[in-house]
């Protein structure tokens, strides 16, 4: 049998459920979505059955422009964990959404000597595995 040349996703994937379901669909669509609350119009992110500020259960998905601005940042040049290794160096990064919240995440096309603190970025999209796509930031073009 030949081998496959399909480069196997080395890094931890995430674990689908009903709280996040909806977050993980619409990034297989290439859409960044987050939660609202809609009694206190809190949004939020990570996804969550309940909001933080007001403890309502009561939450809609709102669509995200996809765009912000770095928030804070680290580099890593080390780490010898599979998957990790393969992409030292690599950028960590908080990036706050022009929707007021903030997302953590990596950002790509960029050195880690380029990245500034308020740098614009705006969101990429990771196919990773047929059932997983990952939100990255990149600098704003």
């Amino acid at each position: 049998m030949p081998e496959s040349k399909e480069k196997k996703y080395l890094k931890p994937l995430p674990h689908l459920d009903e709280e996040n379901r909806p977050w993980w669909e619409a990034l297989k669509r290439h859409e960044l979505y987050v939660q609202k609350c809609r009694d206190c119009g809190d949004m939020r992110y990570y996804p969550r059955a309940q909001c933080p500020s007001c403890l309502s259960p009561r939450t809609e998905w709102v669509r995200a422009h996809g765009r912000g601005k770095v928030y804070t940042f680290t580099a890593t040049y080390q780490n010898q964990s599979p998957g990790f290794r393969e992409s030292l160096p690599y950028i960590m990064a908080y990036i706050e959404l022009d929707e007021g919240l903030k997302m953590l995440t990596n950002l790509v096309d960029c050195r880690p000597e380029d990245v500034k603190i308020g740098m614009p970025v705006e969101v990429v999209y990771e196919d990773v595995t047929p059932e997983v796509t990952l939100a990255k930031f990149r600098p704003a073009r």
